[in-house]
């Protein structure tokens, strides 16, 4: 098991095609056995801040949350790497994007002693000033999780630069996953929360109206409240600093392709 996940973190483009084009069970169990113990043991210790019982529900939905976006787009996937020439098909699509979702599960996971120490630092939710602790656990967590998609998706990338035609095709089809992959995440988020645990509110697995409304509408509400209604300006620079995030990425794609490694 340690040296496969030493493979995986590797990234190199010949073990990666090798794991792509021969997906065998017990790579496919590694993986998910991975995001359901890293996301769920980082998910724990992103809720029992609020409530130990917070941190069991939690620590039950972040693996699920992660799962549900993978079947969810994975027919979506598939059939946008076929349409794109990735050279991937419905089985490698799925498998390729369950590797860089276990990159990711790694990364949590070995942070998860941190913001487990974290929350036992934070002031507790009944404090006079346990909004501002709430607050600052939301930043954290969101840099943290951003951070890890981040590098999920440097691995990713490089897997794409090793197995499409050319870098316009690995652009295209790591643009579109990770497009589709954000915005059924985002909404299976939102009817999943609470997720960090609003201190006012009580503790509970699911909303009492988990279906009303939808994170974009409620991401955009308070993008203009909290800007004073400069909302487009701020979401035009929150789209740069995230493609200035993603710019070793990018370069990786622009890169001519390994095809010597064939």
């Amino acid at each position: 098991m340690r040296h496969e996940l030493g493979i995986l973190l590797r990234g190199a483009p010949e073990d990666l095609r090798r794991w792509i084009n021969d997906p065998r069970i017990k790579s496919l169990r590694l993986c998910l056995v991975t995001i359901i113990l890293a996301f769920g043991i980082y998910g724990m210790t992103l809720g029992f801040w609020r409530d130990p019982k917070m941190g069991l529900f939690v620590g039950i939905k972040m693996p699920a949350l992660i799962l549900l976006t993978l079947i969810c787009n994975g027919f979506l996937n598939g059939m946008l790497g076929l349409l794109l020439g990735s050279g991937l098909g419905f089985r490698q699509s799925i498998m390729a994007q369950l590797m860089s979702f276990t990159i990711a599960a790694l990364v949590l996971g070995g942070l998860a002693p941190v913001t487990f120490f974290m929350s036992l630092n934070a002031p507790t939710p009944d404090a006079d000033n346990a909004a501002n602790a709430h607050s600052y656990f939301l930043v954290t967590h969101t840099v943290l999780i951003a951070l890890a998609g981040i590098i999920a998706n440097l691995h990713l990338a490089k897997l794409l630069v090793a197995v499409t035609p050319d870098a316009r095709t690995a652009i295209a089809t790591l643009i579109a996953w990770l497009g589709g992959n954000a915005f059924v995440g985002a909404q299976l988020s939102w009817i999943m929360r609470p997720f960090f645990g609003t201190p006012s509110i009580k503790v509970a697995f699911l909303r009492s109206n988990p279906f009303d409304g939808t994170f974009y509408e409620v991401f955009w509400g308070r993008l203009q409240s909290i800007s004073g209604g400069a909302g487009f300006i701020v979401l035009i620079l929150i789209v740069i600093l995230v493609f200035s995030l993603h710019l070793p990425v990018i370069k990786l794609l622009l890169k001519e392709n390994p095809k010597n490694l064939k």
